[in-house]
C-alpha cells in the first residue's frame, strides 16, 4: 500500500471506459464511489488523501474508479443520466471480479450507489453514504434542497477560476488556507475535468431526484454528514436516514464537504465498525522509550575557531557518525538537533551503549560530546516526539560533563544484569521537571 496501484480500465454495456484501481486485501470488497470530481492517480499525491485511502484497505479489498466524463474515464459526448452512471459500478464490479461489495459513495456518487443497491440488492453488502443527498435542487415537496438559480450562481462563480483550486473555501474550510491543499485541489481540478466539463457536470446534478429509490432500498446504510457542511446541508443527509428503511445516521461535527479533510479518523471509525462490527484499536500514541540526547562540547567555539567550511566538514563526520551508531544499536534517530541528535531505543542498555560509542567515536574525530539519557513515557507526533520523558533526558544531557553519558535512576534500574556500571552523580534539580532526580554517570 506504500505504491499507487495499478490503474485499468473496465468497458461498460455502452461502450464507456471506465478508469479503476484495486487494492487491499479485506474480507470483501468495497467500492468507493466518487463525488464531483476524482482522478484515481492524483488521489494518491495527496497525503490526507491517500492516507483515508489506506485505512479504507486496512479492512476491505478496496474497487475505486472515476465516473465517466472525470478523471481518467471516457468522455462521452452527452451528459449521462443517472441510469447510465450506475452503469459504472456494475463495470468496474465486473472487472474487478466482485460479486458483492458494499459501497462507500460519496457527495454526487450518492444517488447512484442509492440506485444500485435498490436495483441489485444481491451484490450490495452494504451502502455507507458520505455528505449525500437524494436530490439537489429545491421542490414543493423538498424544501432542503438549493434553488436552480443558486446552483447557476455557483456555475457562473466557479467556471472563470476553474483550475486555480477555486471554491476550495467552499468545499473544505479547514484546509482554505492551506497552500499545498489549494494548490493540490488546483491540479485536481485541471486534470480532473475542463471548466466546460465540470460546469455541465454540476448543471446536470440539478435533473437527479432518487427519492422514490429510497423506500426500496433494504441493504444495511449508514449515514454520516457534518453537521455544518457548507455544501451539501446536513438536512439532507437526515432525510436520507428518515426515508430509508433501518438507516443509522451519524452526524458528525464540521464544516468540510471533503470527507478526507477535518477529523478524518471519525468518519472512518464509523463505517469500519458499520461494515466489520468493530472499530481498529486506534495507533499509540504513548510508549516507553529510552530517549537519548547529545550535544557537541563548545560547539559555538569550536565552529568559530575552524571557520565555517571545515566545520562543516566536521559536523557531517559527526552526524555520519551517530547516525551509523543509532542504527548500529537498533535505535530510532529521530532528528539531528543542530550539533547533536535526539534518538529513541525501546532498551536502555542499547541507548547508553551507543551514547558511549558516539562519544568514543568523536573523540576520534577531535571534539567531545555529552550525552543524557532517560527511560520514561513519551508522545508521538508523526515522526517526532514530545512529553515529559523526552524533557527529563533533555535537562540530564545538559547537566553532562564533556565526554560523559549521564542518565537517570530509571536507566539503571532497567538495565540492571545488563553489565553496564555507573557512577553515582547525586541527586539534581532538572528545570521545568518536579523532584530531585539522581543521576549516574556510564562508565567507559
Amino acid at each position: 500500500m506504500n505504491l499507487v496501484p495499478e490503474t485499468r480500465y473496465a468497458k461498460a454495456d455502452d461502450g464507456v471506459h471506465i478508469a479503476y484501481q484495486v487494492f487491499g486485501d479485506g474480507p470483501f470488497d468495497l467500492v468507493v464511489v466518487p463525488g464531483f470530481i476524482s482522478h484515481v492517480e492524483l488521489a494518491w499525491e495527496d497525503e490526507a488523501m491517500a492516507g483515508a485511502f489506506r485505512r479504507l484497505a486496512s479492512f476491505s479489498r478496496v474497487i475505486m474508479f472515476d465516473k465517466r466524463g472525470t478523471g481518467m474515464s471516457d468522455r462521452p459526448e452527452q451528459l449521462p443520466d443517472i441510469d447510465r452512471r450506475m452503469l459504472d459500478i456494475e463495470a468496474v464490479m465486473h472487472a474487478a471480479h466482485s460479486e458483492q461489495a458494499a459501497l462507500f459513495a460519496v457527495s454526487e456518487g450518492g444517488p447512484m450507489a442509492i440506485l444500485f443497491a435498490a436495483a441489485h440488492p444481491e451484490r450490495a453488502r452494504g451502502l455507507v453514504l458520505i455528505a449525500t443527498y437524494a436530490r439537489m435542487t429545491a421542490a414543493p415537496d423538498y424544501p432542503i434542497g438549493m434553488t436552480r438559480e443558486q446552483l447557476y450562481e455557483s456555475v457562473q462563480y466557479l467556471e472563470p477560476e476553474w483550475g486555480t483550486g477555486v471554491g476550495l473555501g467552499g468545499w473544505a474550510p479547514s484546509v482554505a488556507n492551506d497552500a499545498g491543499a489549494r494548490e493540490f485541489f488546483a491540479r485536481l481540478q485541471r486534470l480532473a475535468a475542463s471548466p466546460g466539463a465540470a460546469m455541465a457536470l454540476m448543471s446536470s446534478y440539478m435533473d437527479i431526484d432518487v427519492r422514490p429509490a429510497l423506500p426500496l432500498v433494504h441493504t444495511p446504510t449508514l449515514v454520516v454528514h457534518r453537521t455544518g457542511d457548507r455544501m451539501v446541508p446536513v438536512a439532507h443527509g437526515r432525510y436520507l436516514a428518515e426515508h430509508i428503511d433501518g438507516a443509522r445516521l451519524v452526524e458528525l461535527p464540521g464544516t468540510d464537504h471533503f470527507w478526507w479533510t477535518e477529523d478524518t479518523g471519525q468518519i472512518l471509525d464509523e463505517v469500519e465498525e458499520f461494515l466489520t462490527g468493530a472499530r481498529s484499536a486506534p495507533p499509540a500514541d504513548r510508549i516507553l522509550a529510552s530517549v537519548l540526547f547529545t550535544d557537541i562540547v563548545d560547539s559555538t567555539r569550536r565552529a568559530a575557531e575552524l571557520g565555517d567550511r571545515e566545520w562543516r566538514y566536521l559536523l557531517n563526520r559527526h552526524d555520519a557518525l551517530a547516525e551509523r551508531q543509532v542504527a548500529r544499536h537498533g535505535g530510532r534517530l529521530v532528528k539531528m538537533t543542530g550539533d547533536g541528535i535526539l534518538a529513541t531505543f525501546d532498551g536502555p542498555a542499547r541507548s547508553v551503549r551507543c551514547a558511549r560509542a558516539i562519544s568514543d567515536g568523536a573523540q576520534a574525530l577531535g571534539i567531545e560530546v555529552r550525552a543524557g539519557v532517560h527511560a520514561g513515557e513519551v508522545e508521538l507526533r508523526g515522526d517526532d516526539i514530545a512529553g515529559l520523558g523526552v524533557h527529563i533526558a533533555s535537562r540530564i544531557e545538559v547537566l553532562a560533563q564533556p565526554g560523559e553519558v549521564l542518565v537517570s535512576r530509571t536507566v539503571t534500574d532497567l538495565v540492571a544484569g545488563s553489565g553496564l556500571e555507573f557512577d553515582d552523580r547525586g541527586e539534581h534539580d532538572l528545570k521545568g521537571v518536579p523532584g530531585r532526580w539522581q543521576l549516574f554517570a556510564a562508565r567507559p
